[in-house]
């Protein structure tokens, strides 16, 4: 088989989350190494899919057969009923099981969780961007010698000056969305009025407007909006100056694949608390930052009080991630583990 790959995606390419940020780095790194890659942004709704999306998938199948084939797990739901023929081998690229999405209504979840154990197995090759998701998808029953590992690279940063005071400036990149926990880092926060900090929550407020209310409603209930700032989704070199500015990092997700922010702010040298989600304890070694369980706004009010209140510790784990800066990982080595999956797969 050739080296000319269709990759699928929902909705567009250049959207700002980590899942889509990760797509378009392999689609670049594929491209520089050679591949003919034709990038397929699906119209519809995800992952709980729509006619409109269901089309789409089909227009895929039925245009790119000779090619390779990729399809981003948010995506695949679109795709049931389509794959049990292909003749050709398909590669399912899963940041984390759809299932696991925070706010989903119970028989959502059981739905989609049906739709992924059917599905996935199909795939020639499954790439997930993190060892804990390579076992979140155990309960698939899908063997792990079958799925392959590329963590997301992070690009090289410069160390952040911090905010200079008075007090701490804290800072949360994430979309408002359920499972990004912002609800319960207020209810922390709102513990802590006797202590010098400001939050900067920088991330779109139009993947989940109802959350995003919640969220603002939270902030007028809590006293918090003189204390708090909610930024919406910044460019590229915009946000580096956010992360430049920050003191501490942090974020209060119920999951998470990978946690490119955190990377993101490690590569900045910025100390973390953080909850223990998913692959977050992967990511954060413990010499830079302190995790808590999710939902737990009593367990994360503790450790903030600690880290806030003490600044030999906020400077113990500010050194911490000054030293896990230097190992992490890089978009050309994501780029080379994802085209070596996809040799085992069969697909060149």
């Amino acid at each position: 088989m050739s080296r000319q790959l269709a990759f699928v995606v929902p909705g567009p390419l250049d959207q700002r989350t980590g899942g889509y940020i990760y797509d378009r780095r392999i689609v670049e790194g594929l491209r520089a190494a050679g591949w003919t890659v034709r990038v397929h942004e699906l119209a519809g709704s995800f992952p709980l899919v729509d006619a409109t999306a269901r089309a789409a998938a089909a227009q895929v199948m039925a245009s790119d057969q000779p090619c390779g084939l990729v399809i981003d797990g948010l995506a695949l739901p679109a795709f049931t009923g389509l794959l049990e023929a292909r003749p050709q081998p398909w590669v399912a690229l899963v940041h984390h099981p759809l299932a696991l999405e925070t706010g989903l209504r119970a028989a959502e979840a059981a739905t989609l969780a049906d739709l992924e154990r059917c599905l996935l197995p199909l795939a020639a090759r499954i790439v997930v961007t993190s060892p804990q998701t390579r076992r979140d998808l155990a309960a698939y029953g899908i063997l792990p010698a079958k799925i392959g590992v590329v963590l997301p690279g992070t690009e090289p940063a410069p160390l952040a000056a911090g905010s200079g005071g008075p007090g701490v400036a804290l800072l949360c990149v994430a979309s408002l969305t359920a499972r990004k926990g912002h609800l319960v880092l207020l209810e922390a926060l709102a513990s802590l009025a006797d202590l010098p900090w400001q939050l900067t929550c920088v991330g779109s407020d139009q993947r989940d407007p109802a959350v995003a209310a919640e969220i603002r409603a939270a902030l007028a209930r809590l006293g918090l909006a003189e204390r708090v700032r909610l930024v919406a989704e910044q460019a590229p070199a915009a946000l580096a100056q956010y992360y430049a500015n920050a003191d501490l990092f942090v974020l209060a997700s119920y999951h998470e694949g990978y946690g490119m922010v955190l990377a993101e702010a490690l590569a900045h040298g910025l100390p973390i608390v953080a909850t223990a989600a998913g692959a977050v304890p992967e990511t954060v070694p413990t010499s830079a930052g302190r995790l808590v369980p999710p939902g737990d706004a009593t367990a994360l009010a503790a450790v903030l009080r600690q880290v806030l209140g003490d600044p030999a510790e906020l400077a113990r784990l500010a050194a911490g991630a000054r030293l896990a800066r230097r190992d992490l990982p890089d978009w050309p080595a994501a780029a080379r583990g994802f085209a070596a999956e996809l040799d085992q797969a069969g697909l060149t």
